[in-house]
C-alpha cells in the first residue's frame, strides 16, 4: 500500500536541482558523511544515493523502513550485494547518456587522431609533426556499437554527425529506428566486426555480459582496430585485450577497467596503443540537474503509485 506521505532521503547536493514533489517528505542528508545514516534514524521509504555512494551502500541494511533505492549511476551490479530483501532498485536511466557518449566520442577521436602523442610532445616543449597525413580518421569509418540502450543511441547520433557507418548491436535483434536501419543481436557480433575500424562497448555488466568481449571477439576485429570501453571493465577480457594491444594488432581507449581503480604499474598504464581515462565519463556538472529531474520523476511516481520506475532489481 502506498504510504500517505512517503519519506525520501535525498543527498544535499541534489536539493537545488529537485523539482516540486508535493506529498513527499524530503529529508536532506550529507552524502559525503558515511557515518550518519540518511534520515537520521527515521524510517525512509525511498533512499536516493549520492554520486559517490560507496560508504552508504555498505549501510543500506541499517536504514529503517527502506522500500526503494534510487542509484545515481547507470550501472547497478555494484549495489546489489548490499540491498536488503524486498527493496527495489532503480538505476539512473538517461542521466549519464549524454556525458558518457561524449566521453566515448572523445576517446575515439583522441585515439584515432593521435592526440596523446601531441599532448606528450607539448608537455616536453616539442613541436611534433610525426604522422601528419597518416593519422586515422573517424569519418567514413565503420563503428560497431555494442549496447544500443540510452548511451549507445546517444553515441550513435554523434557518430552519424561525424559521417560514420554505425552498426548497432543489442542483446536481441530488432527493427531499427531513426538512427539505424536494424539492430543486430549479440550472437551476430563476430561476423559484424570483420570490416570495423572501431568497436565501442556500452552494455551493462551482468552475468550474461561479463567477459562478453573475449579473445574470440577481439580476434574477429581487423588489424589496427580500436576497442573503446565505456561500459564496465569486466565486460571485456582484460588479459585478452592487453595481449592484442601488446602485440600491436589492436588498440584500446577505455574509461573503465578491470580491476578498477588500476593499481600503480598495471599494464593498462604502459602498454603501447592503450589510452586510459579514470572512469570519468559521466562526471560532469550536467549530471546534477539531470539527476535532480530524474529523482523528481521517481519520487512523483512513488507517491502516485507506490513504486519506482525503471526498477532493475528487487532483492
Amino acid at each position: 500500500m502506498t504510504p500517505t506521505r512517503p519519506v525520501a532521503a535525498v543527498p544535499q547536493e541534489l536539493l537545488d536541482h529537485l523539482g516540486p514533489v508535493e506529498g513527499v517528505e524530503v529529508l536532506a542528508y550529507d552524502g559525503a558523511d558515511g557515518d550518519t545514516l540518511p534520515g537520521g534514524g527515521r524510517a525512509v521509504d525511498v533512499l536516493v544515493l549520492p554520486f559517490s555512494a560507496g560508504p552508504l551502500l555498505r549501510r543500506l541494511r541499517e536504514v529503517p523502513g527502506l522500500r526503494a533505492v534510487v542509484l545515481a549511476s547507470a550501472g547497478y551490479e555494484h549495489a546489489l550485494p548490499h540491498v536488503p530483501a524486498g527493496v527495489a532498485v532503480a538505476n539512473a536511466v538517461g542521466v549519464h547518456d549524454t556525458p558518457t557518449a561524449e566521453m566515448a566520442l572523445a576517446l575515439i577521436l583522441a585515439a584515432q587522431r593521435g592526440l596523446a602523442t601531441y599532448a606528450l610532445a607539448q608537455a616536453e616543449g616539442r613541436w611534433d609533426t610525426s604522422g601528419v597525413g597518416q593519422r586515422r580518421a573517424l569519418a567514413d569509418s565503420r563503428v560497431v556499437v555494442l549496447g544500443y540502450g540510452g548511451i549507445g543511441r546517444a553515441l550513435s547520433r554523434r557518430l552519424l554527425a561525424c559521417e560514420c557507418e554505425v552498426v548497432a548491436v543489442a542483446s536481441r535483434p530488432r527493427a531499427g529506428d531513426d538512427l539505424v536501419d536494424t539492430v543486430h543481436g549479440s550472437g551476430d557480433l563476430p561476423g559484424l566486426l570483420a570490416g570495423a575500424q572501431v568497436l565501442v562497448v556500452a552494455v551493462p555488466l551482468s552475468g550474461r555480459t561479463r567477459g562478453l568481449v573475449d579473445a574470440a571477439v577481439l580476434a574477429a576485429l581487423p588489424d589496427d582496430a580500436l576497442v573503446v570501453n565505456v561500459a564496465r571493465g569486466a565486460v571485456v577480457d582484460t588479459d585478452a585485450l592487453l595481449a592484442e594491444c601488446a602485440a600491436g594488432r589492436l588498440r584500446a581507449a577505455v574509461d573503465v577497467t578491470d580491476p578498477e581503480p588500476l593499481p600503480d604499474g598495471h599494464p593498462f598504464l604502459s602498454t603501447p596503443g592503450v589510452l586510459v581515462s579514470p572512469h570519468v565519463g559521466g562526471g560532469t556538472p550536467a549530471a546534477y540537474p539531470r539527476m535532480g529531474a530524474y529523482v523528481t520523476r521517481q519520487l512523483t511516481a512513488y507517491r502516485d503509485g507506490g513504486r519506482l520506475e525503471h526498477v532493475v532489481h528487487t532483492a
